[in-house]
């Protein structure tokens, strides 16, 4: 019974060493990333995923209408939005 015992607990500690380093890290950032995309607000400069750099003309509810530089209009969902620059 002991030599059972003893070759699970090496199994559990890399499930718990994989959770603290790999798990929970990922979970941090993806809700720090929602809660900046749920954040946006009229005027701020942003970049997409795509890379696109623009401004926020306007945001609906699962969307958001961004400015470029030359004045084009472009509508994206919210959740393509990688960061936000700089707020005004």
């Amino acid at each position: 019974m002991s030599g059972t015992l003893a070759s699970i607990i090496p199994l559990i500690l890399m499930f718990v060493i994989f959770y603290f380093l790999l798990i929970r890290p990922q979970q941090k950032k993806q809700k720090q990333v929602q809660q900046m995309q749920a954040d946006l607000q009229k005027g701020d400069k942003v970049i997409t995923i795509g890379g696109l750099h623009g401004d926020v003309h306007a945001i609906n509810e699962g969307s958001i209408v961004l400015i470029v530089e030359d004045g084009t209009k472009l509508t994206f969902d919210r959740s393509s939005v990688r960061e936000v620059v700089n707020k005004d």
